[in-house]
């Protein structure tokens, strides 16, 4: 069974995938019928051994389904289904979050009032202006433009609507005007009542740490501490992920990791320091219930996002397996926190975070539990030479842990982020430890010594722990070919990267090596993906046409520039979406825009109707918002296909495109109705030549979003 029961883990989860590449939302009852048949006829087969295995496999997988298809029904929440402007938003402030440009709050709604609005959202995500956003518990009342969850921009890409529905969140927006504090109507409810108490503790940590630590040092310690995302200057933020030390910004499984050991030992030590007490007492499972208690605090301080509750569970599981005598973290260990993860929030199993943490660990555990045995000293060997042996395994064993997770979490990191990061041993092997061992530490004092008002030196020697890893990340960033871009690539590769991952991890035998082979299978796949010769944005103001040089020229006419930053990103393209050569190769007047393609064939880009006369005759495709005219000979994108199908990637084939769609024919899921497809159908307006690319300061999301834990 111990060999059986992570393979079953594996098929609960490929059970979850399946359901959300669903067109249409499965029926409840379709899935629980169909689980509960898998689960009886693995009960009548339990004699005959393949056929028991086979239905024990099937049970997992439609298990998977099930679950996923019942956490869906059971929060079925109103999606915004139009843009809507001057909307009249009130209800209480349930998060604060600071960034570089802009604050964001998310509202639960009391009262909702304008336009377009068929049903009232249970929560929505509002940006404002920097400082501007009230504390969490404030009953506001604001004039706001809403925006359905923003569907993805690329076929194939994060799916932000999905994301945001599994959180209740119903629309996106940003506020016009001030915001008003007003009186509540009702009474707050006693989960507004205790998230107001935490966030008000937040605010006073914060206070505390930056009247000690001021810019990027204070804006990071604090944000270890409470879980509050700052403003950290472009250059450092990017410096950080460039060297892949951009996890320490999300708290997750290694901050949730560092605290549970810390109190751990520390406990651990101060009772054993007690004459007589270890031979007496179980002190390592006070120890560990101490640790459980501190974890479950930072929890609670830190926001509790989605990410840090499941960082939080498999801790809890490792931290009551020592309580119980079990070892503290195996195969089994980890098989039961994915699953007890899965079943309270299947939707984990498509977010990056929960990809990239579990990856990790079971490599780690494998590593060590198989392949790479700890190194020690000799117990014979004189006390300098132990100490020279304790010192060289420690830098040994974090080396190949830096290795063995970042080889691990790759092709998650390529998948979502288009990015790997070359150095990030190095940087990681640098900093790491003096966050582990050092920052961490003094920030847990600190808050200890808070009360005492005996913080301020604690928080000063965290800052010193801080530069250095913020000096470390500044230095391997400037390194040649430290930034390590990949080009977009289907889940084909991922899951065949998955298949091998988990076949290195979980067989015991030399089979496991064969997974290596699905490894080097999946990175070809990967490095052979087509790259798409033409894109279009859901709401049609956005395309790009690959030219000549193998680069994208892009035009948009207004709106977004979060779509490019996307694009250019899944394209490994440097540019950023300020860059003047963006829009080279595309030309524009007020009836359109024409961009060659590499072959020499013409894409056009029509805003009046008169543009078809010329363009039906000369180019080879037509992106406009209105249907082309009888007899038109090139190829015509239409409103009606991009409101439907969402983002698009067209590439050549023959005298045609091959289309490529953000969301299949008559998709209708509860995150992306098909009624609704990221745009009012306004007619597109016609566009000066000369660009804005100023960033838009609407709710889109930000990179730490979606950042993994690792």
């Amino acid at each position: 069974m111990d060999r059986l029961l992570p393979w079953l883990a594996v098929a609960y989860g490929f059970g979850i995938v399946i359901y959300f590449t669903a067109e249409r939302e499965p029926a409840i009852w379709a899935a629980a019928i169909l689980a509960g048949g898998c689960a009886i006829g693995a009960v009548l087969s339990r004699r005959h051994a393949t056929a028991f295995l086979a239905l024990l496999f099937a049970c997992a997988t439609t298990a998977g389904f099930a679950v996923a298809t019942w956490k869906t029904a059971s929060i079925v929440h109103p999606v915004l289904r139009y843009p809507a402007s001057g909307v009249t938003v009130a209800g209480f402030v349930e998060l604060r979050e600071e960034s570089q440009h802009t604050d964001r709050m998310v509202i639960r709604v009391d009262r909702i009032d304008g336009g377009r609005i068929e049903q009232k959202p249970q929560r929505v995500r509002l940006s404002v202006k920097r400082g501007m956003a009230p504390a969490p518990g404030s009953y506001v009342e604001v004039k706001a433009l809403l925006e359905p969850p923003l569907q993805p921009l690329l076929p194939g890409s994060y799916d932000f609507a999905r994301d945001l529905y599994f959180q209740q969140i119903g629309a996106s927006g940003f506020v016009r005007g001030a915001v008003k504090i007003v009186a509540s109507p009702s009474t707050a409810g006693p989960l507004q009542r205790a998230n107001a108490v935490v966030q008000r503790m937040r605010d006073a940590i914060d206070v505390h740490v930056r009247s000690v630590l001021t810019g990027d040092t204070g804006a990071i310690a604090a944000m270890l501490l409470n879980g509050r995302r700052d403003v950290i200057s472009e250059n450092l933020y990017n410096a950080l992920f460039i060297s892949g030390v951009g996890h320490v910004l999300s708290i997750s499984g290694y901050h949730m990791a560092v605290v549970a050991g810390v109190v751990f030992f520390i406990l651990r030590g101060l009772l054993a320091l007690i004459p007589g007490l270890a031979d007496r007492a179980p002190i390592k499972k006070w120890a560990a219930f101490g640790a459980l208690i501190a974890t479950t605090f930072y929890l609670v301080l830190s926001g509790a996002e989605v990410a840090t509750q499941r960082s939080y569970l498999m801790i809890a599981i490792v931290l009551i397996g020592v309580m119980l005598d079990r070892p503290a973290l195996t195969i089994r260990t980890l098989t039961v926190a994915a699953l007890i993860v899965l079943f309270l929030a299947p939707q984990s199993v498509v977010h990056p975070s929960f990809q990239m943490s579990f990856a990790a660990t079971l490599a780690l555990v494998a590593a060590y539990d198989r392949g790479v045995p700890r190194l020690k000293a000799g117990r014979d060997s004189a006390l300098g030479t132990r100490a020279a042996l304790w010192g060289f395994n420690e830098i040994a064993s974090l080396l190949i842990a830096s290795l063995v997770a970042g080889l691990a979490t790759t092709p998650y990191a390529a998948y979502h982020f288009h990015r790997m990061a070359p150095y990030g041993v190095i940087a990681n092997l640098l900093a790491m430890p003096v966050v582990s061992a050092w920052v961490m530490p003094m920030g847990l004092l600190g808050l200890l010594a808070i009360p005492f008002g005996f913080d301020a030196e604690f928080w000063r020697q965290m800052g010193y722990g801080i530069d250095w890893m913020n000096t470390v990340s500044l230095w391997v960033a400037s390194l040649p070919g430290a930034v390590g871009r990949v080009p977009s690539f289907g889940t084909g590769p991922l899951l065949l990267a998955t298949a091998g991952l988990l076949v290195i991890g979980l067989f015991k035998t030399p089979l496991r090596w064969s997974g290596i082979a699905l490894v080097l299978l999946a990175a070809g796949l990967a490095a052979g993906t087509p790259r798409p010769d033409v894109l279009l944005s859901a709401d049609g103001r956005i395309f790009a046409v690959r030219g000549a040089d193998g680069g994208l020229a892009v035009h948009h006419s207004g709106g977004d520039t979060f779509a490019i930053k996307e694009w250019l990103a899944a394209d490994a393209d440097a540019r950023d979406y300020h860059d003047r050569t963006l829009g080279r190769g595309i030309a524009c007047d007020p009836s359109g825009c024409i961009g060659r393609l590499g072959d020499g064939s013409l894409v056009a880009y029509d805003i009046v109707a008169d543009a078809f006369a010329e363009d039906c005759v000369r180019a080879a495709l037509i992106l406009a918002a209105r249907d082309a005219p009888p007899g038109c000979a090139a190829q015509t994108i239409g409103r009606a296909i991009w409101r439907e199908r969402g983002a698009l990637a067209l590439r050549r084939s023959g005298t045609g495109f091959a289309i490529e769609a953000a969301r299949p024919p008559n998709f209708d899921r509860p995150w992306a109705p098909a009624q609704q497809r990221a745009t009012d159908g306004a007619a597109i307006v016609s566009f000066p030549a000369a660009q804005s690319h100023a960033p838009s300061h609407d709710a889109t999301p930000k990179p730490e979003d979606i950042e993994a834990d690792q």
